[in-house]
């Protein structure tokens, strides 16, 4: 009972975490563009991340919980130490106000429990690591790209200046609409981070913990998520009404592809990758690299899934035996 206590506690606090996180790569667009406050972008941020866990998530739930450490041993013992890990690795970057990708802890913790056991399933990472580099770079290439032909204004597209101006109203609604369809794509992967490794263990069934886990996501929103919205939303470039919709339209269409093909994916990476492309075409490639939220970026995403490897091999070699 204590075991199970303890599991449930370290779950809730895992999951507000990712909602902590999570609602910066989706309203963080919206919110630097002063058209939602932050209340509102929470509530539909909840809204949206439980449609889209309902949905989409359970391919993801099965790639956690058996595709990368056989399900023989998985247990409760081990899915404590596997979701303590990557909480404590997304806590660490919450605290330095970095959206850190729930998918690369949670399956960084797996991992460091499979090293443990010595039996990792190395076909799913011979899918899964081309896809976690293509993606992001996929995103970067296709906002900058997008937004090149929009930025700076010239004589060939002074044109769509006109449209936006006389369209503003509606590119208003649009943008938090989009912003929704990005809490729908992080329902369909994230929220299987922490349900996955209760499935995997037997714990829970896939469609309980999803509708039971998703709603703490905008707990974590509402309590914890104003310093990450406000990290991407405003201290790397401001965001506007085009922006917001280009970024939540490629981004939340690429995550959706990777959980409907039952791929754990960094959604934080595609959505940082597509933000730093717009600040790329404004700023240049230059500023936006020696950029001090740039450079923290990149050091809390190599460092925290190492972390979370770390931490699981640890307490696996504390608490569980072979």
């Amino acid at each position: 009972m204590i075991k199970i206590a303890l599991l449930i506690f370290v779950v809730i606090f895992f999951a507000i975490n990712m909602g902590a996180s999570g609602i910066a790569p989706t309203f963080s667009v919206a919110y630097g563009g002063r058209l939602i406050k932050k209340k509102l972008a929470a509530l539909l941020f909840t809204i949206f991340v439980i449609i889209g866990a309902l949905t989409l998530g359970r391919g993801v739930v099965k790639t956690l919980s058996q595709g990368i450490l056989p399900k023989e041993y998985l247990n409760l013992d081990v899915a404590l130490i596997i979701i303590s890990s990557a909480t404590l690795s997304l806590f660490l970057a919450n605290l330095l106000a970095i959206p850190e990708s729930t998918s690369m802890v949670t399956v960084g913790a797996v991992v460091g429990t499979a090293l443990f056991f010595k039996h990792i399933q190395l076909k799913t990472f011979l899918w899964l690591i081309p896809m976690w580099i293509t993606f992001p770079v996929i995103s970067f290439m296709i906002t900058f790209f997008l937004y090149r032909k929009i930025y700076p204004p010239r004589h060939s597209n002074l044109w769509l200046y006109q449209k936006i101006f006389c369209n503003e109203a509606k590119l208003k609604k649009l943008a938090v609409l989009v912003s929704c369809y990005g809490a729908f794509a992080v329902g369909t992967n994230n929220v299987a981070n922490a349900v996955g490794p209760l499935v995997g263990a037997g714990v829970i069934k896939g469609n309980i913990g999803l509708a039971l886990i998703a709603p703490l996501f905008g707990v974590g929103a509402l309590l914890f998520g104003k310093r990450n919205l406000e990290t991407f939303g405003k201290e790397v470039v401001p965001l506007g009404l085009v922006t917001s919709n280009i970024v939540c339209l490629v981004t939340g269409s690429l995550l959706i592809i990777a959980s409907s093909l039952g791929a754990p994916f960094p959604y934080v990476q595609l959505n940082a990758l597509s933000v730093f492309a717009i600040s790329c075409v404004k700023n240049g490639h230059k500023v936006t690299l020696n950029h001090h939220i740039t450079k923290k970026t990149f050091m809390v995403w190599t460092l925290t899934p190492l972390l979370a490897i770390s931490v699981a091999y640890c307490l696996s070699s504390l608490f569980l035996r072979r």
